[in-house]
């Protein structure tokens, strides 16, 4: 099974986010994204409820708005931040968490997101938010994209495709993420 859980970035995240297409919004952009997710306890063929944490790195980001950072980094339930939550096994799952972006330029984007996927693919959604505060007393506040959505389609894979019948902890996460608004 490829398939191990919806997150991001996102985080963001991630997603997240940043992605490979040009967001097809009036302002907006995509970044490819690389990363690692951490989850506790490992994903297996039984639903569960479920902890991760995500680390990643954002590359060839396009964007509409002349002067935008070219890559970056992602991270979501690190240095602090609350810790993405979710329920669903290696066969599919849904999450929410918020992801703090910190672009090449120095600026900074915190998203708010929700995934949800079966097998390998996984769907994000969500919106740059004002702010997250982390455990450590660190502020992490959006200087770039504020108002803006979140989208991804992302694909999660386990070090080996028998993780799942022992319960995966980690994989790795790759996909196209986008922000935009119109």
């Amino acid at each position: 099974m490829k398939r191990l859980l919806g997150l991001a970035v996102g985080v963001a995240v991630a997603a997240v986010l940043g992605g490979a297409a040009t967001a097809s919004a009036q302002t907006g952009g995509g970044c490819q994204l690389q990363g690692t997710a951490n989850i506790s306890p490992g994903l297996s063929t039984t639903a569960q409820n479920f902890t991760y944490s995500f680390t990643g790195n954002l590359t060839n980001c396009q964007s509409s708005t002349s002067g935008a950072p070219t890559g970056g980094t992602v991270f979501a339930g690190t240095n602090g931040l609350p810790v993405p939550s979710g329920n669903g096994s290696c066969v599919s799952s849904t999450t929410s968490g918020t992801a703090v972006i910190q672009w090449s330029d120095g600026t900074t984007t915190v998203v708010g997101y929700t995934t949800s996927g079966a097998l390998a693919g996984v769907a994000l959604q969500g919106s740059v938010i004002p702010s997250v505060t982390s455990s450590t007393g660190t502020t992490y506040t959006t200087s770039r994209y504020a108002g803006a959505s979140a989208l991804g389609q992302l694909v999660f894979q386990p070090p080996s495709p028998t993780d799942c019948q022992t319960g995966a902890t980690t994989a790795a996460i790759s996909g196209a993420t986008e922000l935009g608004s119109s």
